[in-house]
């Protein structure tokens, strides 16, 4: 079995990830999409991305890659929101 081959750029960390995170915000404003379903809102969207945008050359590098898109804006969002809330804490 051949592993893909899995380029990443500026393309991963500047747009996908940011922009998962945009879109999963607005859509979480927009439908009222409770708490809980976020988390898999955001997968689901960097799966999209990932298989039919910026590796539709190879569904197995899609979704390797569209992992990676939604958990980095999972990630970034929760690091974000403590780093606000202790900031916040911090000067109250």
């Amino acid at each position: 079995m051949d592993f893909p081959t899995i380029h990443t750029d500026i393309w991963d960390a500047v747009i996908a990830v940011p922009l998962v995170m945009i879109v999963t915000q607005i859509i979480k404003k927009l439908f009222k999409v409770p708490k809980k379903y976020v988390p898999t809102l955001a997968l689901i969207f960097g799966l999209v991305i990932s298989v039919f945008y910026s590796h539709r050359h190879s569904l197995t590098a899609g979704i390797f890659m569209g992992w990676f898109y939604g958990y980095a804006a999972i990630g970034s969002y929760a690091s974000l929101k403590t780093t606000i809330l202790a900031y916040r804490n911090t000067y109250k």
